[in-house]
């Protein structure tokens, strides 16, 4: 059997969600109690970030195409790995939420998002599926006082519209994607997995059961 065999049953599960939903959290949680690998989505050293926020339509192609080379290179190696591993935030919401939106509000030229599927789609011909992936949902009230709460400066900006917007991206994205992904979904509007332990007990059992199928 040769390499690519052999790592095809170890499990990576690639953590989805809005802004602010938690999957940093989730990940980190699932790191320390199933002892699995975590790769953490590029925040505070991202070069483009803070100027997106500032000015979407300018700098909207810079940062996607920045985030699709950074998760292509983590969902590599986390495919190849030999060792369990879970991501926060997936390569596919890139283009499934962030930059077809940013389309589809007039942020993204016809040109550059054009562009950018051809390469996501020829990129991702290359990689592995996740074994899993976990959609964590949560209403715009519930995430803008998340964002309001951990306080980023970027942030600041981000109107209650524009996670609407995500939401609803997110869950045309999610009815598609069961056709050809693990999918669970959590809900997080009143789940703090720093208080309610027996429900994120229950919830790593059922990843790992998922994981060992």
């Amino acid at each position: 059997m040769g390499k690519a065999g052999r790592l095809s049953d170890v499990p990576f599960v690639g953590i989805a969600g809005n802004i602010a939903v938690g999957k940093t959290t989730l990940t980190t949680m699932i790191s320390e109690r199933l002892g699995w690998r975590p790769f953490f989505e590029s925040v505070d050293d991202n070069p483009y970030l803070s100027d997106f926020y500032g000015d979407m339509q300018r700098w909207s192609f810079h940062l996607q195409i920045y985030f699709l080379s950074r998760r292509f290179r983590t969902h590599r190696e986390m495919s190849d790995g030999s060792s369990p591993s879970v991501q926060d935030r997936t390569i596919y919401e890139d283009v499934e939420i962030f930059a077809r939106l940013l389309h589809e509000m007039g942020n993204m030229t016809d040109r550059d998002w054009s562009n950018y599927r051809a390469l996501f789609e020829e990129m991702t011909t290359y990689l592995r599926k996740p074994t899993l992936i976990i959609y964590l949902k949560a209403s715009t009230d519930s995430l803008m006082t998340r964002l309001k709460k951990r306080g980023r400066d970027y942030e600041k900006t981000i109107s209650p519209e524009y996670l609407h917007n995500l939401n609803m991206a997110y869950s045309g994205w999610i009815d598609r994607a069961k056709n050809h992904h693990n999918i669970m979904t959590v809900e997080t509007d009143n789940f703090n997995v720093h208080e309610d332990g027996d429900r994120l007990n229950a919830l790593l059992e059922e990843i790992s059961q998922k994981c060992a199928n």
